[in-house]
């Protein structure tokens, strides 16, 4: 008996010590599995500093010590790892997949890039994924749904593409799915109502479309619910409005209609925030919100709301925020403004605009009496008159107040004095009279500031030299007078502009102007400004405007002018200016108008020749070379309005031909090499093919000449560029032609057929280049809509992504095919000709350099004079006196491709202000490219790439947000940030493989 029971304890033991020894190494070998996956995924990523916590980690200790990584203490597996905001770049290992006892996972604000590996869907325990903040691409893996125990998926703020996987549903634990802020397009799926638990579905940001799914209605548990951002359109289901759990509902900056009803207050009773601005909204404000004591957040502002302010208003107290600006609400008579009263009892108010509406009344003086947290107040663009109470410097939190374009009179308060957080003033537009308070000058935060169009006088205060912050001053349009205190040029930090102008100023311009390096724009046009321009404004090296017409200055235009590379406009007239015009003006690349009429200036016009506006009438003393050199004609005067200027000039033209006919130096060397290759042509010839130059067959005519249509021998139709020999340079300018196309043949570069260098029948020098003839046109004549096919339609998108392919085939051929890098410098639509089959063809490279990377036995080699370009195109580098590079024709190619989609020309008359067709692009971009879409292309039905199709409307969307993304790619303001023309080819071509593969997508053109 004592035998067996001995027996029996003994074989117990033996099972026990197995037992744990098999679960030792089990638990030895899913440690090491662990340990295996971490290493991978530290070698996808690459570590900025080396004392980041994963250079830490020790292969030879267990990966439960290492920094950021938590394990079970009982299993000793990896249950959580936490390296957030650590600055990592790379991606992430698909072998995190094999950490199985992982709950939380995260990564937020970071630097990863790549995609989400589908092995996360090997994660069966996983709880917590936070990916938010990083560059992560492609799409939401279908797999995460393998995922069952998923409370939070959070991939906010990366760039994942696709649409939302109808998989996600499967997530029945779910409680926290953010989509947010990427470019994830197509329809909100209806099916993410089966995710019972979800309490916080946040979408916004993207450019998801169609309408708003009812069945969202069925989410019970739901309290966040923002959708703000996309391009949803149609009204909003009434079963959204009886979610009775929200909290929070945000629809803002999509396309919604329809009326909000009134009971919502009623329907959602525990609101904290509603906003649905930037929509087409209408009816009237909801008079229940108003009864919703607890909210904290009403906004409703751009829409075409109308009717008064609901009773109500004084029940907020928790009210934070309060936008209903851009509508129509009214208010008026006795009442006007005196709703305002009743938001102090809302002391928490930080934000109130009721902006741009059609309220009219008195500022109400209790004003002061608003929440002391208030900082930002819009009151402007209504029919507000009376003064402006002294109360108003009671709220002291202020850091924005605007009443601009109102009707307020009366003086600025000394009070506005006291809002020493004050950032931003505005006054400008209204009535305003009387002296501008020196106790301005404590706003020592102030950085935008704007009076203008009133009717303010007195001196500037010497006090605004206290504005150590201000980036921009506008005090125009008043009766200011005096001279300018120079402390108003010692402000370090005024870099957007200065504008004093239409004023009574007086006194010289003070030397110190030449401090504001960072100075955008200065307009101190229409005063009274006397004495000299002082030399000192050439230090003004961010300039692009500088206004300084309508007033009294003296003496000499400063040739400092010349070093101020970025100028765009330069406005000297009507003033008594006297001398010649600065030669060194010649180098202001980036020029677009000059303006120095009503001068009394003299002598020789420089040769400006950027494409440019030039005004030079009331100088009677001014005159081209050959006037001033020959006919010494002292009074003519000149209306000369587009540049450039020809200068005729005999000598240089009997020089030339002398030069060219003796055939030394490089001419000898292009022409001898043209003689291999081509047969020239002779200038009688030519003549007869273009019935002597006859009028009828002139097809166009540019800065360097004219092109004529001609039959040459054989009956072949030809353009026969013919060049201005009267102009300088012309002769290199034909060098460099000869230079950039005898060498080269591509299918979407222009054909050089022969060339003629010989005399004319006067004897003088004649220079000419034939070219293949170009039925189509040109590319800027199909913009404009002056070309059509024969069935009256213009370009579909189709059409033009075709030609943009073919420009960028051409120009990453000259960039990399051609041995010598070849640089065309003056890409634009004008320059892109059309065949019979409507294939582009690159022409027009008169201005093209050569490329040879300086070596030991090598040297630059350019087939230009100096840089050339057109205004709109040039890249901004070259304005810095750049030499000519492929980032530079990226650059104009970025700015065709862009205007070719928008219809718009980058020198478009509504481009004012600062305002480019880049940066337009930008503003509008990626959400709303509908808005600055080519009209043209909208009148093709459903279909922009063929109105015979029927391409889906996400793959529409999606190609044209690439297109408009490479534009942009390409017009970065860095040439080192800029994407290859042959990137560009790429993923233009990648736009187009889409299209054809999608659904009845046919392509018109080959």
């Amino acid at each position: 008996m004592d035998f067996s029971y001995f027996t029996m304890i003994l074989l117990v033991m033996l099972i026990l010590i197995a037992t744990y020894s098999d679960l030792q190494l089990v638990a030895s070998l899913s440690i090491t599995t662990d340990k295996e996956a971490l290493i991978s995924f530290k070698s996808q990523i690459n570590l900025e500093s080396p004392d980041s916590p994963l250079s830490t980690w020790d292969e030879n200790l267990s990966p439960c010590n290492w920094t950021g990584v938590f394990c079970n203490k009982q299993s000793q597996r990896v249950i959580r790892v936490d390296l957030s905001n650590l600055r990592m770049t790379g991606s992430i290992s698909p072998h995190v997949g094999n950490l199985s006892f992982l709950t939380t996972l995260q990564l937020q604000n970071n630097q990863l890039k790549g995609k989400i590996p589908d092995e996360f869907g090997n994660l069966p325990r996983l709880r917590f994924l936070n990916l938010s903040f990083n560059s992560l691409e492609d799409v939401v893996p279908r797999n995460i749904s393998q995922c069952k125990q998923l409370r939070v998926l959070d991939l906010m703020q990366n760039q994942i593409s696709g649409q939302i996987p109808e998989e996600i549903s499967y997530l029945k634990q779910l409680q926290v799915l953010n989509l947010a802020r990427n470019e994830l397009s197509g329809s909100i799926p209806p099916s993410l109502a089966n995710i019972s638990s979800l309490n916080d579905l946040n979408l916004g940001t993207n450019k998801l479309g169609n309408s708003i799914p009812s069945d969202l209605s069925l989410l019970r548990n739901l309290k966040f619910l923002d959708l703000t951002i996309n391009n949803l359109t149609g009204s909003v289901p009434p079963s959204i409005y009886n979610m009775s759990s929200l909290v929070y509902l945000a629809l803002a900056s999509n396309d919604l209609s329809g009326d909000l009803p009134g009971d919502v207050g009623l329907t959602l009773p525990n609101l904290l925030g509603f906003n649905f601005c930037f929509n087409k909204f209408t009816g009237t404000i909801p008079w229940s919100l108003h009864n919703l004591t607890n909210i904290e957040v009403i906004r409703m502002a751009h829409n075409l709301l109308h009717g008064t302010i609901p009773p109500g208003l004084g029940n907020l107290p928790d009210l934070r925020f309060y936008n209903i600006g851009f509508n129509r609400i009214v208010s008026s008579g006795k009442e006007g403004l005196n709703f305002l009263e009743l938001l102090s009892n809302s002391t928490r108010l930080d934000f109130l605009a009721i902006d741009f509406n059609l309220f009219e009344g008195v500022i109400p003086n209790s004003i002061g009496s608003l929440s002391k947290v208030l900082t930002k107040f819009y009151m402007g663009g209504n029919n507000i008159y009376g003064t402006i109470p002294p109360s108003i410097g009671e709220l002291r939190g202020l850091q924005l107040l605007n009443l601009s374009y109102s009707s307020v009179s009366g003086k600025i308060p000394e009070e506005i004095g006291q809002l020493t957080e004050l950032q931003i003033l505005g006054l400008a537009d209204n009535n305003l009279s009387g002296e501008i308070p020196n106790s301005l000058g404590n706003l020592l935060k102030l950085n935008r500031i704007d009076l203008s169009r009133n009717e303010l006088e007195g001196s500037i205060p010497t006090t605004f030299g206290n504005f150590q912050n201000l980036i921009s001053m506008d005090l125009s349009d008043n009766r200011l007078n005096g001279s300018i205190p120079t402390v108003i040029f010692k402000l370090p930090k005024l870099s957007a502009f200065l504008n004093l102008s239409q004023n009574y100023l007086t006194g010289p311009l003070p030397v110190e102007i030449g401090l504001l390096e960072n100075v955008v724009t200065i307009n101190i046009s229409d005063n009274k400004i006397s004495g000299n321009i002082s030399e000192s404004v050439g230090n003004c090296k961010s300039l692009e405007q500088l206004l300084l017409a309508r007033n009294t200055f003296s003496g000499q235009i400063p040739s400092t002018l010349g070093e101020v590379r970025g100028l765009e406009i330069l406005d000297l007239s009507s003033n008594q200016l006297s001398g010649a015009i600065p030669l060194d003006l010649e180098n202001l690349m980036s020029l677009q108008l000059l303006n120095l009429s009503f001068n009394r200036l003299e002598g020789k016009i420089p040769v400006f020749t950027n494409s440019m506006k030039l005004y030079l009438e009331g100088n009677q003393n001014l005159c081209l070379d050959l006037a001033c050199k020959h006919f010494h004609v002292r009074r003519r005067t000149v209306y000369i309005i587009v540049i450039p200027i020809a200068i005729v000039a005999l000598c240089f033209a009997v020089g030339l031909l002398f030069y060219i006919r003796k055939g030394k130096g490089m001419v000898k060397g292009n022409f001898e090499s043209f003689r291999g290759q081509h047969q020239m042509i002779s200038y009688d010839e030519l003549r007869q093919a273009t019935e002597n130059f006859k009028e009828e067959n002139l097809i166009g005519q540019g800065s360097f000449g004219s092109v004529y249509r001609g039959l040459i021998q054989g009956g072949i139709a030809v353009a026969i560029k013919v060049l201005d020999t009267t102009m300088a340079k012309s002769q290199k300018i034909f060098l460099a032609e000869c230079a950039a196309l005898r060498c080269i043949r591509h299918r979407n570069l222009v054909k050089l057929i022969t060339v003629c260098s010989s005399i004319d029948y006067k004897n003088d020098g004649f220079l000419a280049l034939v070219f293949e003839f170009m039925s189509n046109g040109n590319l800027d004549d199909w913009i404009r809509g002056k070309r059509r096919y024969e069935d009256g339609k213009g370009l579909n998108a189709m059409d033009r992504l075709n030609l943009a392919i073919g420009v960028a085939s051409a120009v990453e051929y000259l960039h990399n095919e051609t041995g010598i890098p070849i640089v065309h410098c003056d890409l634009k639509p004008s320059n892109i000709l059309l065949d019979s089959d409507m294939t582009p063809k690159v022409g027009d490279f008169g201005l093209a350099k050569l490329l040879i990377e300086r070596n030991d036995n090598q040297t630059a080699i350019s087939s230009t004079y100096t840089l050339k370009g057109t205004i709109g195109y040039i890249p901004p580098e070259y304005g810095f006196g750049e030499k000519p590079s492929v980032a530079g024709d990226v650059y104009s190619y970025g700015i065709l491709l862009l205007e070719l989609f928008t219809g718009k020309s980058p020198t478009d008359q509504s481009f004012t202000g600062g305002l480019s067709l880049k940066n337009w692009v930008e503003k509008f971009f990626p959400t709303y490219l509908a808005q600055v879409l080519d009209p043209a292309l909208l009148q093709n039905g459903k279909d922009i790439w063929d109105e015979s199709k029927c391409t889906k409307p996400e793959i529409q969307d999606d190609c044209l947000v690439t297109i408009f993304k490479i534009g942009l790619s390409c017009t970065v303001d860095s040439p080192d940030g800029r994407i290859s023309m042959r990137d560009a080819l790429g993923k233009l071509k990648g736009v187009k493989d889409i299209l054809q593969k999608a659904e009845g997508t046919e392509v018109r053109m080959t």
